[in-house]
Formats: C-alpha cells, sequence, structure tokens
C-alpha cells in the first residue's frame, strides 16, 4: 500500500499547476512541518521553503522521489498514522462507481461527454481529470468519517467528484469546503435546483460546478473508455 501512496503524492506534485502548493498540502497532511520534512531529507529548511512558496521552479525526479520517501519513512516511524487513512479497509457504502483515467482528459471535453452544465461559468474549465468518483450525497455526508471521505478520491484529487440524489447542492458543497482536499470539478446529478450558495462555494474553490441529467449507466459507460485509454 505504500507505494501505491507514493505514487499518488508522485504523481499529484508532478501534475499539479502548482508544485509547491501540492507539497505543502501533503506536508501537512502528514501533520509535519518545514524544519521536519527537510531534516528527513537531508536539505536545508529554506529549500522546502522555497519550493512551497513557489521561489524554486518545479521540482526535479529526484527531489520528489526523496520527499515522498521522507513523508513515507516518518509517518511509519510514527506507527503510520497518515497511511492508515489511505487503507482500503472496507468498501464506502456511499460509493456508486469510481475509475481512474489512462491520461488526463481536458475538462471542456469530460464535461460535453457527461452532457453536463455549467453552472459557475466565470471559473473556465482548464484543469485536466484524471478519474471520477460516483457517490449518493446523503450517504457521504452522514455515514462518511474524515479518514473514509479522503478514500473517494481515489488515486488523484484531479478528479470529478459526482454526486446523485442531490435536492439543491448546498451540503455536498459545504463539505467539499471544510475539507483539504478539492477535486477538479464537483457534478450534481439531477439536481431539484442549485443552491446560489452552492455555487459562491465552487467560485471560492476555483471549482466548476456541473449539472447533468444523463442516467448513472451512461455517464459510467461514457468515462469506462478512459480507463480503458481507447
Amino acid at each position: 500500500m505504500t507505494e501505491e501512496l507514493k505514487e499518488k503524492i508522485a504523481g499529484e506534485i508532478t501534475l499539479s499547476n502548482e508544485p509547491g502548493m501540492t507539497i505543502r498540502k501533503w506536508r501537512e497532511e502528514f501533520g509535519l512541518s518545514q524544519h521536519q520534512l527537510a531534516e528527513a531529507m537531508g536539505v536545508s529548511h529554506s529549500v522546502i521553503s522555497d519550493y512551497e512558496s513557489g521561489r524554486r521552479k518545479s521540482p526535479g525526479a529526484g527531489v520528489i522521489r526523496k520527499l515522498v520517501d521522507a513523508l513515507i519513512r516518518l509517518d511509519l516511524e510514527l506507527g503510520s498514522p497518515t497511511i492508515s487513512k489511505y487503507l482500503p479497509e472496507r468498501s464506502l457504502e456511499c460509493v456508486i462507481a469510481m475509475g481512474e483515467f489512462r491520461s488526463g482528459i481536458p475538462m471542456d471535453v469530460f464535461i460535453s461527454d457527461i452532457c453536463g452544465q455549467n453552472v459557475n461559468p466565470d471559473r473556465l474549465p482548464s484543469r485536466m481529470v484524471y478519474g471520477y468518483t460516483i457517490v449518493d450525497s446523503l450517504k457521504t455526508i452522514l455515514q462518511l468519517s474524515s479518514n473514509d471521505y479522503m478514500k473517494i478520491y481515489g488515486w488523484s484529487t484531479e478528479r470529478a467528484l459526482i454526486f446523485t440524489d442531490v435536492h439543491y447542492g448546498r451540503s455536498p458543497m459545504i463539505a467539499i469546503r471544510a475539507h483539504p482536499l478539492t477535486p477538479a470539478l464537483v457534478v450534481y446529478h439531477r439536481p431539484d435546483a442549485v443552491d446560489p450558495l452552492a455555487v459562491k462555494l465552487a467560485r471560492l474553490e476555483g471549482i466548476p460546478l456541473v449539472t447533468t441529467g444523463l442516467e448513472v449507466e451512461r455517464i459510467v459507460e461514457k468515462l469506462e473508455k478512459y480507463k480503458e485509454g481507447i
């Protein structure tokens, strides 16, 4: 499991438009200070600070590997409190379907494929989408612990979270806003309406908020081709 988590972290840093912010996100996720991470990597504190602030250019593969190894090693020494969050201990009842793509899909293509409509049009869909998770919104909000919530992101946060059984969509966006991990976009499946607060929260997060009336089975069918690399 640790090797898969290493790949996840390294992949997110490599693919991120702001690698420094992604490094900071994972450092904080592991509960480490810049000094702790720097010492474990055998570099000065200023190196970590410069990467996170953007004063240094994107780290190379060697630096990313050393950083990820340090995160995992320190967590193992502490009894794996962070690694354990990502262990597939049980299936999540709220997850209807989930998949990872073999390569990134342009967001406008993704939205078009699911017959979606972006209700937050002031945010242009410029990010790539690397996976999707379809969840029952009520079960997600009522049943998931904070640790379980992380698992719906699969192997990349650059994914679409698709919520079914949505009435007005306020609660899903509040949950996303409160969590440190943010998806590439949020999709509401056949909502009764979209609460203006949900749109405002999506704007604050800088992500498209999309609605679709396509059948869930049809959505999965359309997205399967990207899993297979067709």
